[in-house]
């Protein structure tokens, strides 16, 4: 049976003809001829869908916003280029990873509410905030459809990146809630979708309440601009929705039922329409109070009354007084004056004799005067008024004087509020700096009040407070403490914040110490109950410095300084105290001022050297690292202690440079100590929380290189300081160094404000017991107890532990069966200069070399 020739057939139909064929048993050339075709239809089957792949993926490149293709358990099967583009990251770390790798807050079975909705046949729509390839993260908006993609069940997710619409979203608030006008927005079924500041003012909603249940009908009734109540279908809101026009310039009353009180508004409606509609979906009306325009243009004697103005006239000949309804009221008066002696009656008497005077020169001068004015009303309520009068002389025989009377009571309030405000601290309430010289200049001019003290007080930690629990705590601190303060002063003093946690207290003493000495005491007492913020509790002190007028200053800035250098001696002394200002301590002042201008040269000068104490094994006596100490030699000051010079070059910023070069010097003598032979000697240098700014992990990297060390040549001892340092810089300076192989450490812990949370946070590798509690073990309890407690922590958190201070055997065999492997102290050795320590390495204590 011959076929007759035709274009190729569709694959189908090539299948049902070769099938037919196999049934009817064509000879070979009629079945040579049909496979042919079928070969062709596949051939051109396969064209066809490499084109309409080509053109999916054409389609699927060209979409906007990303589009992912998931599989079901949430595995990225494919990306389209937006989709790249959006999240900044290469096609293969996206493709064949889950979607969490997209937004990592997703929970573990995200998937399951996502093909609940597709299984039935509807679109799943979320909100959620994902992640580009540098971590940070966009809001967007996925839609998710069902799809098959190669044959198996998928779905296709579009996100739509919101950042744009948030931002405007947010702008349009802001300009919304910047409007002095009212803004409600509303639907058809009178819900309220969106009110602006303005519109809860004017309606006088209070933070307690809710616009929607202050506007129900019920509370108010609404009226025409002639006072016509109006039904609420013919409102302008509900005209704009009922009409589908713009509802211009109404003006409407409404008067609350309640309250009585009565409201008139400019009202504008404009009706908005959904997309494909042709109703108003919802209604947006902007509206502006006009009650007082609609006042005044209805009556002018409300004018007067609104404006707090009235007006008088004086018939001297007769001596008989006019005065309005508004004037009456304004000076209190239970009746109308009719003499002008019954209009004076409420005047303060200096000001009453004023009147009278300016009154007299008016009759001799002519013109006019304008006063201010002070009285008090029957019921005794103070006022102040301005009187404005000019004569009428048409008739020489009787001259009239006629005026105005204006309450201006407010307005004086006013101007004291503001006097009193620019004098007051705004967050304590006390007085402010300003207000503080003024009245301490003021008292030291005034000989009859010479003799006084100042007291200047410090709060003690209070920056720990602030660093720990942040600005808001700080505050409420401060607060807390003015009111402590000021109880314990009383009536004797005047309290003012100065500035910062820095508090003045004046008082006359009359000469006596005492007074003053028992008002530092007061306050001293005041501070001794713990300060709680939530479970925290805080034990804040005052270090107190007294000055005295006229001996220790005549002048507010001098007598100020010097309680401050009584202050400053007594926090750098014991804190929690007070100290009198004596000459001995305006020496010690400039001493500190000598040394902090020669410790700014000494770097430069070569004034400082490195010694070296040895970190022994408590068990066995060998020498196994040492710690770097810092000496200083000036050729004026001769040599001085580092717990003097280190703090003054914390204050002024300069322990920085002085680092860098012990940082330096340390490095150089260890590479020393190798190249003589003795192998690499792990030296612990201290580090202050300020170097942290200085780019330390490079500095330190730096060094390594320069000298050929390794990093566990290196230890660095931190204070608790940078426990609250929780700054990312900081962390990450601690990944780095830690990665650089440097050992890190807790110098002197316990002695600070120590956080398990931030110490678990740091990648330390041990802490340092402070010599302030190693010197009273076995014997003392309290320092047992926290040697036992430090002891406990390293061990909970794998660090390691060194005790420092150790001076006697008794000692060292306590802090040996707590569990401590290594001290330093003047039992073993004091700091020795590097060639004394170099001879101990070559003795028969040889360190433990550190692996390079």
């Amino acid at each position: 049976m011959n076929l007759p020739s035709q274009p190729p057939l569709e694959p189908q139909a090539v299948l049902d003809a070769l099938e037919r064929a196999r049934s009817a048993q064509l000879p070979e050339p009629a079945l040579r001829e049909l496979l042919d075709q079928a070969a062709q239809a596949l051939a051109a089957c396969l064209r066809d869908q490499e084109e309409s792949g080509l053109r999916w993926r054409a389609l699927f490149d060209a979409m906007p916003d990303p589009v992912s293709i998931l599989s079901e358990d949430g595995t990225v099967l494919a990306l389209n280029k937006a989709g790249v583009e959006a999240y900044q990251r290469v096609h293969g770390d996206i493709v064949g990873k889950n979607i969490r790798v997209l937004n990592p807050d997703l929970p573990r079975d995200h998937m399951v509410p996502v093909w609940e909705t597709l299984n039935r046949g509807e679109s799943y729509v979320i909100e959620v905030t994902n992640m580009r390839g540098d971590g940070t993260r966009f809001p967007v908006e996925v839609h998710s459809a069902n799809y098959r993609f190669d044959g198996h069940k998928s779905l296709v997710a579009v996100a739509r990146d919101l950042s744009r619409r948030r931002e405007a979203e947010t702008r349009y608030r802001e300009l919304m809630e910047a409007l002095d006008c009212g803004v409600i927005v509303h639907n058809r079924e009178r819900q309220i979708l969106y009110a602006n500041g303005a519109a809860l003012r004017i309606f006088g909603v209070s933070a307690r309440m809710s616009l929607s249940e202050e506007l129900v009908h019920e509370r108010w009734r609404v009226v025409d601009e002639d006072g016509r109540e109006l039904e609420e279908h013919d409102m302008p809101p509900q005209r704009a929705l009922a009409e589908g026009r713009i509802q211009e310039s109404r003006l409407i009353g409404l008067y609350h039922r309640q309250r009585k009180e009565l409201i008139w508004l400019s009202i504008t409606s404009v009706p908005q329409f959904a997309p494909g509609q042709d109703r108003p979906s919802q209604v947006t009306s902007i509206f502006s109070d006009v009650t007082h325009l609609k006042r005044e243009s209805a009556l002018f004697d409300r004018t007067q009354a609104l404006a707090q103005i009235g007006g008088w006239e004086w018939d001297t000949g007769r001596d008989l007084v006019y005065v309005t309804a508004e004037a009456q009221r304004i000076l209190g008066a239970a009746r109308a004056p009719e003499r002008i002696a019954d209009m004076l009656a409420c005047l303060e008497e200096p000001d009453r004799r004023r009147f009278r005077d300016v009154t007299a020169r008016l009759m001799r001068e002519g013109g006019g005067f304008d006063t201010e004015l002070q009285g008090r009303r029957h019921d005794g309520q103070p006022f102040w008024v301005r009187v404005i009068g000019e004569l009428e002389a048409s008739d020489p025989a009787s001259a009239r004087v006629i005026g105005t009377l204006q309450d201006i009571s407010l307005d004086k309030r006013s101007e004291e509020a503001l006097r009193v405000q620019a004098r007051t601290d705004p967050l304590t309430g006390l007085m402010n700096r300003d207000a503080v010289l003024t009245e301490l200049g003021r008292r030291l001019s005034d000989a009859a009040h010479g003799q006084l003290a100042l007291l200047y007080i410090d709060l003690d930690r209070f920056k720990a407070v602030n660093d720990v629990l942040g600005h808001n705590t700080g505050d409420q601190l401060l607060m807390e403490a003015a009111h402590r303060i000021l109880d314990a002063v009383g009536p004797s003093g005047q309290v003012a914040r100065f500035g910062g946690d820095e508090f003045l207290v004046l008082c006359e003493d009359g000469g006596d110490p005492r007074v003053a000495e028992c008002m530092a005491d007061a306050i001293l007492h005041a501070f001794e109950p713990a300060f709680r913020f939530g479970q925290e509790e805080f034990n804040i002190g005052a270090s107190i410095g007294i000055a005295r007028a006229p001996q220790d200053g005549a002048r507010p800035q001098q007598l100020i300084q010097n309680a401050d250098v009584a202050m400053y001696d007594v926090k750098h002394r014991t804190r929690n105290a007070w100290q009198d200002f004596t000459p001995e301590l305006a020496q010690k002042q400039q001493d500190r001022v000598l040394m902090e201008t020669q410790l700014r040269r000494a770097v430069d000068n070569e004034e400082f050297h490195l010694v070296y104490q040895p970190q022994v094994d408590l068990r066995r006596g060998q020498i196994i690292a040492a710690e770097a100490l810092i000496r200083w030699s000036n050729h004026q000051l001769g040599e001085q202690r580092p717990d003097l010079f280190i703090g003054h070059a914390e204050t002024t910023g300069d322990i920085v440079r002085i680092g860098r070069w012990v940082l330096r010097e340390a490095c150089r003598q260890v590479r020393q100590w190798r190249d003589e032979g003795l192998g690499v000697i792990r030296v612990a240098v201290n580090v202050s929380y300020r170097q942290f700014a200085d780019d330390l992990a490079r500095h330190v990297r730096e060094l390594l290189e320069e000298f050929d060390l390794p990093g566990s040549a290196l230890e660095l001892e931190f204070t608790e300081r940078v426990l609250i340092e929780d700054a990312p810089a900081t962390l990450r300076t601690f990944a780095e160094l830690r990665a650089l192989g440097v050992l890190l450490s807790i110098d002197d812990f316990g002695e600070g404000y120590s956080a398990l949370n931030y110490l678990r946070r740091l990648p330390i590798h041990g802490l340092k017991i402070s010599q302030l509690f190693t010197e009273g073990v076995p014997g003392n309890r309290s320092d047992v107890a926290v040697c036992q407690a430090v002891s406990a922590i390293a061990r909970s958190l794998g660090l390691g532990l060194v005790a420092e201070g150790i001076e006697s055997e008794s000692q060292r065999q306590f802090l040996l069966q707590l569990g401590v492997p290594v001290g330093q102290g003047f039992l073993f050795a004091p700091g020795l200069p590097p060639d004394e320590f170099a001879s101990r390495l070559r003795g028969a204590q040889r360190p433990q070399a550190v692996q390079a």
